[in-house]
Order: C-alpha cells, then sequence, then structure tokens
C-alpha cells in the first residue's frame, strides 16, 4: 500500500508538471499574440499616441510603401466612383482590403464624407499630397524628375490641421513623407483624364497613419493648403475634409 501510494503520488506530480508546460505555452502564445498586435503600433508618435512614427514599418511596410498604396487604390478607381469626388462617403468602401483604410481628401475644397469601418484596422489619410506620373508628365522620365515635381508642390505647403473626436494633433510638418517610385494603372475615365494604361509615379505629401480606433462614432477632420506667394505662381490650393466614422 505504501508503495502504491508513492506511485500515485509521482504520477499526479508527473501530470502536474505537464498541465504547468500545457498552461505556459498557452499563454505564452496568447501574449505573443498580444504583443504582435501591440508591437504594430509600439513605436506610436511621442506626440501624438494616435499616430504611427514615420520611421517605422507597419505591417511590413514603410510608410512611404503605404503611400504609394494609397495612390494605387485612388487612382485605381474610375471618375464616376472616385473617392476624392466623393460627396456623401458612399463610395468609402470601394476595393479597400487589408490592415489599413484609405481615407480621401478632395481635389479642392470641402467635403463632409460618413464611412463604416470594419474594427481592427489601421487609417492612411493625407492632409495635403501629390503625385507624379509618367502619363500626366511625359517630359519627366526619370525617378528624380518626377520626385522634384511631386516635392516642388509640397515645398509651399502653408496650412496643416488635423483633430480626431475634436482633439487637434500637434507638430504635423513631421509627418511629410515620399513614396518610393511606384507603379499603377490609369483606368478609362480617370480623374486625371489621361490616357488609360500603366504608368510610374512619386508621391510626397503629409500623411496620417491612426492606429485602429476602438468600435463605436469617431470624427476625423483635416484641412491644408499649398500656396506660392511669387507673382508668377500657379500654385494655389486649399482642401477641408471631414469624416464622420463608424467602426464596427
Amino acid at each position: 500500500m505504501y508503495t502504491l501510494n508513492i506511485f500515485y503520488t509521482k504520477h499526479e506530480h508527473y501530470n502536474a508538471i505537464i498541465m504547468t508546460l500545457k498552461l505556459f505555452t498557452i499563454l505564452a502564445f496568447g501574449i505573443g499574440l498580444s504583443f504582435t498586435s501591440i508591437l504594430k503600433f509600439a513605436l506610436a508618435d511621442s506626440t501624438n499616441p494616435l499616430v504611427a512614427s514615420i520611421g517605422s514599418k507597419l505591417y511590413g511596410l514603410t510608410a512611404g510603401e503605404w503611400t504609394a498604396k494609397w495612390w494605387q487604390w485612388a487612382l485605381s478607381i474610375p471618375k464616376s466612383n472616385s473617392p476624392f469626388s466623393d460627396k456623401t462617403g458612399q463610395n468609402c468602401g470601394l476595393n479597400q482590403n487589408g490592415p489599413v483604410w484609405f481615407l480621401a481628401g478632395t481635389t479642392g475644397g470641402s467635403q463632409e464624407r460618413t464611412c463604416t469601418i470594419p474594427a481592427g484596422k489601421a487609417i492612411l489619410f493625407p492632409i495635403v499630397n501629390n503625385e507624379c506620373s509618367t502619363a500626366e508628365y511625359p517630359a519627366d522620365k526619370t525617378e528624380s524628375a518626377l520626385r522634384s515635381c511631386a516635392t516642388g508642390f509640397i515645398d509651399h505647403t502653408t496650412t496643416l490641421q488635423t483633430s480626431v473626436d475634436g482633439i487637434n494633433l500637434n507638430n504635423l510638418k513631421q509627418y511629410r513623407i515620399q513614396s518610393p517610385l511606384f507603379n499603377f494603372i490609369f483606368p478609362k475615365d480617370n480623374i486625371y483624364g489621361v490616357a488609360p494604361g500603366p504608368t510610374q509615379a512619386v508621391s510626397d505629401g503629409y500623411w496620417i497613419l491612426l492606429q485602429p480606433l476602438s468600435p463605436g462614432k469617431h470624427n476625423i477632420h483635416f484641412n491644408g493648403a499649398v500656396v506660392d506667394f511669387t507673382t508668377t505662381s500657379t500654385i494655389n490650393f486649399a482642401e477641408d475634409t471631414m469624416y464622420h466614422l463608424t467602426i464596427t
């Protein structure tokens, strides 16, 4: 009987060790998932905690690469459904996929839109931005020429304002982001009125990449202006966009 008690004691001790190891594995896995989720925005900007640092990679891409994807999304949509000219927000879900949801401004002027976004999506939008492509500017055949074209406009930015749920974001000039050279295809009836087909482009601008917002109602408001005060310049642009979001 004494020997049998020792056997059961050892057996129970062994089972306890196995259960402890299993529990540790489950907890470690769960913590790992949470850590991975948090890590995506662990390098959030210290000035604006809702905003990702432009120096960190997010979901495997740099901030510049995400802006290129934004342009590929925005310019692939025909003029009739363009997110730039959307008056209500009814088209905000067009061609959206992946971990980052794209919001558009306007091609000038003000607009108020309503949009529903799935929970867990980061949100990318420009305060002001510009792209130059070989389709629009055939004389600009090199990346450096396209980059000079894009930055030449943004260099004259005079106004940058953004708020989330009524709270202003600060030091917005730190969010200037240039894209790498990227490819996209202009569709028929595109918003720029150029010939449809493949092209290459470079973008520059001031961008905000927000971490996923909590479920519920949120407001995002952004406006910017680009003005060259020289007497010979034709650069004079201003836009103001308000989004009423529902995160579900």
